[in-house]
């Protein structure tokens, strides 16, 4: 392989690049050249800087003629293709995502000439398509979760499946794909056929494919997975267990290798399990074995994910492999040679996202304006983002992964705990879940191992989610108001002046009115020296030191004690995070209610004179692929309605 294109952006993208880059500094093989396929919207982003050439792929979507949708540009296979041709590409890297297990892709690429980094497609097709997986387990002798059998196409068909499997609640599961879509939780027999339906729709849309199957539902299970690596030889390597049960609607949050639920003997079962079904299709390069394990322990497979895994990090960390350049090696022909290496220690990942615990975990895209990843020993961070870069509503909403390495699990979880607590990053217009990453890290069910796929779920529904509230938060933003309105009031002062007729204001100091957790506060700020406030609270003043460290970081000191701030002012609202926890607090400006994020409006709920509840629906909002509904933020009549659909 001489010319490699990179069918993928951001993290994933530079994640190859990083990887080709140490091949090409290590001189043993022919130097590769990276081409990087990339959108309108990514023409100035890090990862096309990084590499060697760069291909337009124009828009960042397009409409699909086969549907009428409008769909991302890197799943327009057709034209990916021509552009491989037209760079002149030997081979092609696609990471995970997009067109990552697409078999029609990857048989595109073998008609054209051109190597897939992967498994052929006859391999995906097989594996990628989640019924004929589960058959090939089940001939591989490795145990399944109870099933249907086959695709159920029907309500009633479906209804006699979960008869045979044992009754509800089940699963649907959409046959194609992955990424948590297209499966719906039926918990009785009257859900079955509008979840069904539900279910077959978003599969289509996701994939392409309207399949669904139906499956035995665990309600406290634990999601572990089996990265192997296969060579065109004969070889295949389990180089890791690893741990995904801490998920939010079937999106892993934290991932970790290895499992806590396996002693040594358990965890070599299951990687033996993984290679005898690898084995059976002739699997090739690199790729991952799921189960789910259930409250006796027993192992159940699930599915394989015929391409490299976004928690690929944690394995590299305790193998000391570098997973993409062996997919590379075995791309090319390479072998795997001598024994499957052994895992050292213990690692942890967090997924750093542009989106809002708070508000339903709403997309919140924008400029990323401090960006400070954390270092030390141990921590990695794989990012696809620098300072300055824009978080685009059309893609993820990922900003890095942080990964951190220990002798055992005590020391990982400290040093991750360490690295997010150090980092700082500030987007414009957004917000991150960096406070939500460390909260979870801090409780003692993530600490002691005690958790299941579906502890997350039923923590963010009791909004257990949500700290604590912070009296700090709240004289933060007091002070961040005062300064914002003392600016303008020494402008407009400044521009009388200017005409001649200066006049002195008419009060000392400011009233600020904020809205925190459902309840106003009216704080009169002064200024009493450099950076020293005294605020009015209503039942008592305090003092308030203020050392700024930048844009955006301050340090504050109340009664005796002092405080890591990191204040962001958007509009009307702050975003306060205090020792590491972010608190929203917003100016009350008589009932405004305003989106989070850029973002196209589905549906009005309300209209003029209803009255609501603190808590009631107003809109629904869809960015980054997410909707997202807006709440009443308190009791009251709507006035007006300032938006439509559309």
């Amino acid at each position: 392989m001489r010319r490699l294109a990179i069918v993928n952006r951001g993290e994933a993208a530079m994640r190859a690049l990083a990887a080709v880059a140490e091949l090409n500094r290590a001189g043993t093989a022919a130097r590769i050249t990276t081409i990087a396929v990339h959108t309108d919207a990514d023409a100035g982003a890090w990862f096309v800087r990084e590499a060697n050439e760069a291909v337009p792929l124009g828009p960042a979507t397009y409409v699909d003629p086969t549907d009428g949708h409008r769909t991302s540009a890197y799943l327009d296979e057709e034209r990916v293709v021509d552009l491989l041709r037209v760079a002149r590409a030997d081979a092609v890297w696609v990471g995970w995502g997009f067109v990552a297990e697409s078999a029609s892709f990857a048989q595109r690429c073998e008609d054209a000439g051109v190597v897939y980094v992967g498994p052929d497609a006859k391999t995906i097709h097989l594996l990628g398509d989640k019924v004929a997986a589960k058959r090939i387990a089940e001939q591989a002798e490795v145990p399944v979760l109870p099933w249907s059998g086959g695709p159920v196409d029907s309500a009633e068909e479906a209804a006699a499946a979960a008869q045979r499997i044992g009754g509800f609640p089940v699963l649907l599961k959409a046959a194609a794909g992955g990424g948590g879509r297209g499966i719906r939780i039926v918990r009785s027999p009257d859900e079955l056929g509008p979840a069904l339906a539900s279910a077959r729709s978003e599969a289509q849309l996701a994939f392409g494919d309207p399949s669904v199957f139906l499956e035995g539902f665990v309600p406290r299970a634990r999601h572990v997975e089996v990265q192997i690596i296969a060579d065109g030889h004969g070889t295949t390597w389990a180089v890791g267990v690893r741990d995904c049960s801490i998920q939010r609607r079937n999106q892993k949050v934290i991932e970790e290798s290895a499992s806590t639920l396996f002693d040594a003997a358990a965890e070599q079962w299951v990687k033996d399990a993984a290679v005898r079904l690898a084995q059976a299709v002739g699997y090739r390069n690199a790729g991952t074995v799921e189960f789910l394990v259930d409250g006796d322990g027993r192992v159940m497979f699930m599915e394989v994910n015929t391409r490299l895994q976004v928690e690929h990090p944690v394995t590299e960390a305790t193998t000391g492999l570098d997973l993409v350049k062996m997919q590379l090696h075995v791309a090319g022909g390479g072998r795997l040679e001598g024994r499957t290496p052994r895992a050292l220690g213990h690692a942890v990942e967090v997924r750093l996202n542009a989106e809002d615990p708070e508000q339903g975990f709403a997309p919140a895209p924008g400029r990323i304006v401090l960006w400070r990843p954390p270092a030390g020993p141990g921590i990695r961070v794989d990012s696809g983002v620098t300072e300055g870069d824009v978080i685009a509503p059309e893609f993820d909403s990922m900003i890095a992964k942080i990964i951190a390495w220990g002798r055992d699990r005590e020391e990982a979880l400290a040093r991750l705990r360490r690295a997010l607590a150090q980092c700082a990053v500030v987007v414009e217009g957004g917000t991150t879940n960096r406070s939500f990453l460390l909260s979870l890290l801090n409780r003692p069910e993530v600490q002691e191992g005690r958790f299941d796929n579906r502890w997350l779920d039923r923590l963010t529904a009791d909004a257990e989610h949500v700290p604590q509230p912070d009296p700090v938060a709240v004289l933060a933003a007091a002070v961040e108001g005062y300064d914002g309105d003392q600016s303008a009031a020494q402008a407009a002062f400044h521009a009388v002046a200017e005409r001649g007729r200066p006049e002195a204001p008419e009060q000392v100091g400011h009233v600020i009115q904020l809205r925190y957790r459902g309840a106003a506060y009216r704080l009169s700020v002064f200024l009493t020296g450099p950076g020293s406030y005294r605020i009015d609270t209503g039942s008592g003043l305090v003092d308030v030191g203020v050392e700024r460290l930048g844009d955006y970081e301050r340090k504050l000191s109340v009664q005796g004690r002092s405080y890591r701030i990191t204040a962001v002012t958007e509009g009307p609202t702050f975003l306060i995070d205090v020792d590491g926890t972010t608190h929203r607090v917003a100016r009350d400006d008589g009932g405004v209610v305003r989106a989070m994020a850029p973002a196209f409006v589905s549906s009005v709920l309300v209209a003029p004179g209803d009255e609501v509840a603190a808590g009631d629906p107003l809109v629904v909002a869809e960015s980054m692929k997410m909707e997202t509904t807006i709440t009443a933020p308190f009791a009251g009549t709507v006035a007006s309605v300032l938006i439509a659909a559309n």
